[in-house]
């Protein structure tokens, strides 16, 4: 009876919040478990104090595992204006206590710096995650970008203009699945004066992940709240249709929530809301078998 009340009460803040706006959510920090899984923060993967990033770790769990495993990179929203890993515990908890290597980074925002900084950053972060994965017990070949809002449009540019990851010596072949929610990835024209400064118009084309798909792009599950108000849902419509028309393996998953909630629902707390974590993991674990240097040789 606790237990649903939370729940009611979480869905109800969560609905009057913009994860987009990167709130605190104290209260699913509170009741997101502490003891499924191992952190460790604060990681360098570049020079300013933005380029910082947090480990989550599965815990161990009966035998030793036979191979290495999977690792997802997670990018939060903020409309590339806010954001901070902190916030976010509550994925990396999620996903490692589903046994997967999690990494959640910092990058650099608005009005700091404009596209495509942020996601130069997020590159940066990638290589330091493939670098650096076997480190963990994780397999740098089964390497998954995941993003929600700003994060999902980030995550999806890295996927289709290799521009972003052939600077840092990786290829597209290299990222085992991108998993995308509520994401941005055909946003134009803009509609608000603060978005023209962040994306100024010498490169705002470049900003759209649909317009570089190719149908070179790693495997995509794309997730979209049916009721998100903030990040029209066409956007993972338009996004999946253009990803099929190019031969682009993807999967369009839609649920019943709205724009915080595509995130909201991997918490602890409010599983039951969406299927949204299960989901993933399935993802994750079915395409895992198809490891990155599979793709890359064929």
């Amino acid at each position: 009876m606790v237990n649903a009340l939370f729940g009611r009460l979480l869905m109800v803040l969560l609905a009057g919040l913009s994860l987009s706006a990167c709130s605190p959510l104290g209260l699913v920090d509170a009741l997101t478990p502490r003891e499924t899984y191992r952190a460790i923060g604060a990681v360098a993967y570049g020079a300013s104090e933005r380029q910082r990033l947090d480990v989550y770790l599965p815990l161990p769990q009966g035998a030793v595992p036979t191979s290495a495993i999977p690792v997802v990179v997670f990018f939060y929203g903020g409309s590339w204006q806010n954001g901070d890993r902190a916030d976010y515990r509550f994925v990396g908890e999620a996903l490692a206590s589903r046994g997967f290597m999690v990494i959640v980074p910092d990058y650099r925002t608005y009005p700091e710096v404009t596209f495509p900084t942020f996601v130069d950053d997020a590159a940066l972060a990638v290589r330091w995650a493939r670098g650096h994965a076997r480190e963990y017990g994780a397999d740098p070949e089964r390497l998954f970008l995941m993003g929600h809002s700003a994060g999902a449009q980030i995550v999806a540019l890295l996927a289709t203009d290799a521009t972003y990851l052939r600077a840092n010596g990786l290829r597209q072949c290299d990222i085992a699945g991108v998993i995308g929610l509520a994401g941005p990835y055909d946003f134009l024209p803009l509609h608000s004066a603060v978005l023209g400064r962040i994306f100024p118009v010498s490169v705002r084309l470049a900003s759209q992940p649909i317009h570089f798909v190719t149908g070179e792009e790693p495997p995509m599950f794309l997730g979209v709240g049916d009721t998100d108000t903030v990040v029209d849902p066409g956007n993972t419509e338009r996004f999946a249709q253009r990803l099929r028309m190019y031969g682009s393996e993807v999967q369009e998953h839609h649920y019943p929530v709205g724009h915080a909630m595509m995130i909201g629902a991997v918490s602890a707390p409010l599983r039951s809301v969406a299927p949204v974590l299960d989901d993933i993991v399935a993802y994750v674990n079915s395409s895992a078998g198809h490891a990155s240097a599979d793709r890359c040789r064929s």
